[in-house]
């Protein structure tokens, strides 16, 4: 069973990202602060759950958080500071929106750049393990998969409707046949073979 929080005596918001490991698209991270001794037995890191259950909690999560907010780095400035520092750029711009502000941050992983102000706590597989980083990543999920579809219908030809951007064998076969778009990251391995790609 997950817990609800790591200290039930302050404030916490829990923070997750998705699509930090796609070649295209945004990165998206969510910050969630959930009530004290909150308690939802559907509610599980969003790798665990189907689409339909991830998008079913969406509403119920945003309903009972006292506070969330979706932060987003784009293609263009993942490229500028790499994709490590943009998935913690996106998570300061979720927390940066929260109408609480948290007396602390659970953070989903093993790194974290300090928010001001603010201290924290890395968890590695947190979102398997707190409810709020879990509600996190649940937002972070599904938000960003709406972009993706959206992009899809703009970029049909990578099938991003069902890859989300990340790097499957369909997606690099579009990359070659039809070279890249302007939502790729241009300082990924694109490709295995690393070729230069021109629009």
């Amino acid at each position: 069973m997950l817990l609800s929080c790591l200290d039930s005596s302050r404030i916490e918001a829990g923070c997750d990202e998705a699509g930090r490991g796609c070649l295209a698209g945004s990165v998206f991270a969510a910050a969630v602060i959930l009530p004290l001794d909150y308690f939802n037995k559907e509610l599980n890191d969003s790798k665990q759950l189907s689409e339909k259950k991830r998008y079913a909690l969406r509403p119920v999560i945003e309903q009972d958080a006292l506070s969330w907010a979706v932060g987003i780095v784009t293609p263009e400035e993942i490229d500028k500071i790499n994709i490590l520092n943009a998935s913690f750029l996106a998570m300061h711009r979720a927390v940066q929106q929260l109408k609480i502000r948290p007396h602390h941050l659970l953070i989903d992983g093993n790194r974290f750049t300090p928010y001001p102000g603010i201290p924290h706590t890395t968890i590695i597989k947190g979102d398997g393990k707190y409810l709020n980083i879990a509600a996190a990543s649940v937002l972070a999920k599904t938000y960003r998969d709406d972009y993706m579809n959206q992009l899809a219908e703009e970029y049909p030809g990578y099938g991003w409707n069902q890859n989300k951007g990340y790097p499957t064998k369909a997606h690099r076969e579009a990359i070659r046949r039809v070279g890249i778009s302007p939502y790729h990251r241009k300082t990924f391995t694109l490709l295995p073979e690393q070729f230069t790609l021109e629009f």
